[in-house]
Order: C-alpha cells, then sequence, then structure tokens
C-alpha cells in the first residue's frame, strides 16, 4: 500500500436531540469511497480501534465515530432497554452517512458489535454501500454464549470458581470478579499485555458510564444477559449484496463456529484469520490487519 499524509477533523452530527460525535482521517474529496468505522460494545468507544485510521494513508478516508451513549457523544445514563436498541444504532449511521454527504458511495468496517451493526445495516441494501468488513462479530447471540462458555471451561478451575460464585451472588462489580475477568481478556479479548492505552481508554470509558453495555450486553464478554442476549441475524445475511469481507483471530472470542454463518450465507464473502491475534487483530497484528483491509477497499473499487 502506498501511504499518504493525511489531515484530520472532528465534529458533531446532530441526531434527534442528540449528537453523534465523529473524526474524519483523511480527505473527503479524495475520489475513494470513504470507511465508516463501527466501534463495539454495545458501549465502547471508538479508541480501540482508532488504528484502523492507518487506512487513510492509502488516500481514503476514514470516519471514526462514538455511537450515541459512549465517548464523546451524548450521554443518556436515564435511559433503559426499551432505548437502546439495534434500530436506534442503524438509523445513527444512516444519519451520520448523509450528516457527512457521503450517501453516493462509502465502505462500512464493524468491529465485535460493530460488525453486527455492519450486518444489520447490510441487510437493509442501504444506498450507497460498497462493501462491508465484519470484524471479530458473532452472526447470533446464542453462538457466542455457547462459545464463550467452552473457553470459560478452559480457564484455571480457581478463576472459573471466582467468576461462578460473583455471578450466582450478584457481585459481578467485585475487584475479585473484576480480575478473574481479565484472565479471560488476556486470552481472547487483547493478547497485548499490559493493553495499549487506546484499548484502556475504552475500557476505562465502559467504567465510566456502563449505561449501554450493561443494558445490551452485561457485566463482560462471557456473562450476556443483556437486551441482546437473544439477538441473531443469521437468517438474513443472503440479503446482503455488497462484497464482504470476514476478520477473526486464531484465539478469538469470536471463535470460527460464531463466524461460520456469515461465511456460508453471505454470496460474496472472503475470511482471513490472523493466526496471533485474539479479538483485536487491528491491535495485535496491525500491519497486516491493516493492509489486508487497504488492499481489499482497493480491490473492490477497481471493480466499480
Amino acid at each position: 500500500m502506498e501511504r499518504t499524509r493525511v489531515n484530520v477533523v472532528e465534529g458533531y452530527a446532530p441526531y434527534g436531540d442528540y449528537k453523534t460525535w465523529y473524526r474524519i482521517t483523511g480527505d473527503l474529496g479524495s475520489g475513494k469511497p470513504p470507511l465508516f468505522v463501527l466501534h463495539g460494545g454495545p458501549g465502547c468507544t471508538h479508541d480501540y480501534v482508532d488504528s484502523y485510521k492507518l487506512v487513510a494513508e492509502t488516500g481514503r478516508a476514514v470516519i471514526h465515530y462514538d455511537q450515541v451513549g459512549n465517548g464523546k457523544s451524548t450521554h443518556l445514563p436515564e435511559k433503559g432497554g426499551d432505548f437502546w436498541t439495534v434500530d436506534f444504532f442503524r438509523t445513527e449511521l444512516n444519519n451520520l452517512i448523509d450528516h457527512l454527504g457521503q450517501r453516493g458511495a462509502y465502505h462500512v468496517l464493524g468491529q465485535s458489535w460493530g460488525g453486527m451493526l455492519g450486518a444489520e445495516f447490510a441487510v437493509t441494501r442501504p444506498k450507497g454501500l460498497v462493501s462491508l468488513v465484519i470484524a471479530n462479530s458473532p452472526a447470533s447471540m446464542d453462538l457466542w454464549i455457547s462459545e464463550a462458555n467452552r473457553l470459560r471451561e478452559e480457564l484455571p478451575p480457581e478463576v472459573q470458581a471466582t467468576l461462578l460464585a460473583h455471578e450466582k451472588a450478584g457481585t459481578t462489580d467485585s475487584a475479585e470478579y473484576q480480575k478473574a475477568t481479565e484472565v479471560f481478556n488476556e486470552r481472547h479479548v487483547c493478547r497485548v499485555v499490559p493493553m495499549p492505552p487506546e484499548v484502556k481508554r475504552t475500557f476505562d470509558a465502559i467504567v465510566a458510564d456502563p449505561t449501554v453495555y450493561h443494558t445490551m450486553n452485561g457485566p463482560n464478554e462471557f456473562h450476556v444477559i443483556g437486551t441482546m442476549k437473544d439477538w441473531t441475524i443469521v437468517d438474513r445475511l443472503p440479503a446482503i449484496e455488497v462484497p464482504t469481507l470476514l476478520i477473526s483471530g486464531r484465539h478469538d472470542e469470536a471463535t470460527p463456529a460464531t463466524v461460520q454463518p456469515y461465511a456460508d450465507k453471505i454470496p460474496d464473502v472472503r475470511w482471513t484469520i490472523f493466526e496471533h491475534s485474539s479479538h483485536m487483530p487491528h491491535v495485535e497484528e496491525k500491519e497486516a490487519c491493516i493492509k489486508l483491509v487497504g488492499d481489499f477497499l482497493d480491490e473492490i473499487d477497481a471493480r466499480r
């Protein structure tokens, strides 16, 4: 990939009564369709997927944003489960695309929950979508929970016992429980230890305002008791018409079993598994991951 210098612009997009913070790395007028990056959670921030801005060094604008409820966007700690829905976040993405005047042509990359949201967006066949990247995402929460339980069973027995005891007692906010979850995270979420500063910023942000994460997901990555626990997109995947790239890590909590339906049911799809990564190849094998995405986007643009 040929790399160029890039500019950075930040702003806010009005979204009803709320504001969506965004950052554009690169030039929207470059002639290449921009890449919108959807962060995970639900309830994370853009920080931990910051490295995808490096795709802009190929001459393509990259747009990060914090979904409402998180990061630099409007926070709504008083809202409950009936407010935080897939449709709310899908509408927010459509709103941002239109606010930035990019409805003509654009790419979408979603990581973890962001990939689930990206798939939910793509099945509606939105105008202007050129391609989709689904990174480290399950196709259903049943698969995710099943595989999370399998991975839990591979943890040291004393860690498993600590997790179970606090979940039964309802004390998942205890320091002992949090320490036990770190064992899982260091195996299956981010194998760079200590975690890089941009990843830590996201984890700290969830602690500061866990509204969206706790409501839609639960207290952590493997104890899913939130409103998303029954979510699935498996039967709707054939509706995705654009070329799609799947990304996952060999040690990923989004195991091959959770990703397989995307590979089986999306008509134009390819899949790369990063052998030395877990849930964050964009951090754990950064250079190779960024190159893969940049090359994919350039290839798809060449088809147009």
